[in-house]
């Protein structure tokens, strides 16, 4: 199993189980860093690294009604333009309390989140007292892509200690790869150290800055990674409009390697690229088509692993290219079909809709009815289970959607999973019932569940005498319940286990609604 790539958090580590395009310029390997101007006075690295002190309150997905218990979390950040901070989202998200605190200051600052991107592993601070930026000047950027072997000094406040740190490296690797699902970018490999506590904190070269420090690889030494500054130019573009999110291709292709598959396809020997195996969409007039070979995307030619040179130094899967190509929401691509070569504009979505979506710094909604808690599987919920190799196994063996829709696409609008989150609570009213915790609710009285909203209209509108609940999978129980006796008993529950609010908020407000009109 390959080692984690783990977030550098100080005392946390949080497993983070996405509409334009972009007019960056490509890079080349062969540029040199870009020199100030003379008459541009350059900041002071060390007096624009900040200390970032955070208390998270993380969901707790499997007691939905609470959250878990505060988390003291430290970090690192970086002053940009704008009078803001520049952190990782991991620092913040979720975070109740946020302070900075400059190099060799005394005091701390408060500070808001103005926006989180848990994709890309991003975040802007906003600070009460702009005051600060008066003496605090923003690091400049460079516009390049470093090549490898360029040196590195990493800034930041790792533990060990409580003063400003500085790690020297050079730059290792430079690859197109996933961050956090579905988001995939450029991220440069260091072997300058960086450890929990330097997440946040700048990477430099001479007064320039290259990147942001995230993460290092658990289990090996001197594996570092920094978000480049193309990445955060597309971020801090996307923070005017509240959401980030950048041009994606969610189909799935596999190499050109296999010499049978070649002859299968009736290719030249000089024909190159990537063959199509699953197209995300079932739209006939989709312009990509199963076992479409991808030549090039614009005017790069891909190869047969799927790569694109750019520069003489510098190879990257081709999906790099739709982030700078993109226009409209589409981008060109060659492929050879039937043998005929021909070009076609391919959609490249800032977002996938997904079954089980990550809850993205919410947290998740809940409905208790009786002894029993409903909420939605999230990808946050789904992925706790997924690593406890016995609940997967479970899952496994009684065929769960969990497991089986992982990845999907909502089978129409509106689709949720859902699930009991919860054990049971105490009482006499689930007697003899094993709870089925995990499992997704099927049907109320053989009404399909469409989702969490549904289930509580569903409950509140029905009058039969009887209530019962069918759920997914092998080895399940149909649970019956006299429905006076949960209506009744729900308060209690409610009180004796210390849960303040029958519902989230939003469903709170259903569940009270007078019945919908037949």
């Amino acid at each position: 199993m390959a080692a984690p790539i783990r977030a550098c958090l100080g005392s946390a580590f949080l497993l983070l189980a996405p509409l334009f395009s972009a007019d960056v310029p490509a890079p080349t390997a062969t540029e040199k860093p870009e020199m100030p101007a003379s008459d541009v006075k350059i900041p002071s690295v060390e007096n624009s690294v900040v200390k970032v002190f955070s208390v998270l309150r993380y969901p707790d997905v499997y007691r939905p009604w609470t959250k878990q218990s505060p988390t003291d979390v430290t970090g690192s950040g970086v002053v940009i333009e704008g009078k803001r901070i520049l952190t990782n989202a991991h620092v913040v998200l979720y975070a109740s309390q946020v302070q900075i605190q400059a190099n060799q200051a005394g005091d701390k600052i408060s500070a808001t989140v103005e926006m989180v991107a848990p994709g890309i592993d991003l975040a802007v601070l906003k600070l009460d007292d702009e005051s600060f930026f008066d003496t605090h000047a923003p690091l400049l950027r460079a516009k390049r892509i470093p090549d490898v072997k360029d040196p590195v000094l990493v800034y930041g406040y790792p533990t060990g200690g409580t003063s400003l740190s500085i790690t020297k490296g050079i730059v290792s690797r430079i690859e197109f790869a996933p961050y956090n699902y579905p988001m995939s970018g450029l991220r440069i490999q260091i072997d300058a150290a960086i450890n929990p506590g330097n997440s946040g904190g700048p990477a430099m070269d001479g007064s320039m800055m290259l990147g942001l420090a995230f993460s290092h690889l658990g289990g090996a030494e001197n594996i570092g990674y920094i978000i480049p500054n193309e990445e955060i130019e597309l971020f801090l573009k996307s923070v005017p409009t509240g959401h980030y999110g950048k041009p994606t291709f969610f189909d799935d292709y596999q190499t050109l390697e296999n010499p049978a598959l070649r002859t299968y396809l009736k290719l030249a020997k000089t024909d190159e690229g990537v063959v199509m195996y699953r197209i995300d969409s079932d739209d006939p007039a989709y312009p990509l088509k199963k076992w479409d070979v991808v030549t090039a995307i614009g005017d790069a030619d891909i190869d047969d692993q799927g790569m694109i040179h750019q520069g003489s130094e510098l190879r990257l899967r081709f999906t790099y290219l739709i982030q700078k190509l993109a226009k409209d929401g589409r981008v060109p691509m060659t492929v050879i079909r039937n043998s005929k070569r021909l070009t076609v504009d391919v959609p490249v979505p800032a977002s996938r809709a997904l079954l089980m979506p990550s809850l993205e710094g919410s947290y998740p909604p809940y409905f208790v009815y009786g002894p029993m808690v409903f909420s939605v599987a999230s990808g946050e919920y789904a992925g706790g289970l997924f690593a406890n190799g016995n609940s997967l196994q479970g899952l496994i063996y009684r065929t769960s959607d969990l497991v089986s829709r992982r990845v999907d696409k909502p089978a129409f609008p509106g689709e949720e999973l859902v699930v009991l989150s919860s054990p049971f609570f105490p009482h006499k009213l689930s007697i003899g019932y094993d709870s089925p915790v995990s499992r997704v609710l099927r049907s109320v009285n053989g009404t399909k569940i469409k989702n969490l909203r549904h289930l509580v209209e569903v409950l509140r509108d029905g009058n039969s005498d009887f209530v019962k609940f069918d759920f997914d999978g092998m080895n399940g129980e149909t649970l019956v319940f006299l429905r006076k006796d949960m209506i009744a008993a729900t308060d209690d529950i409610l009180t004796d286990n210390g849960v303040r609010a029958q519902a989230s908020p939003e469903l709170l407000s259903v569940w009270q609604a007078k019945p919908a009109a037949p």
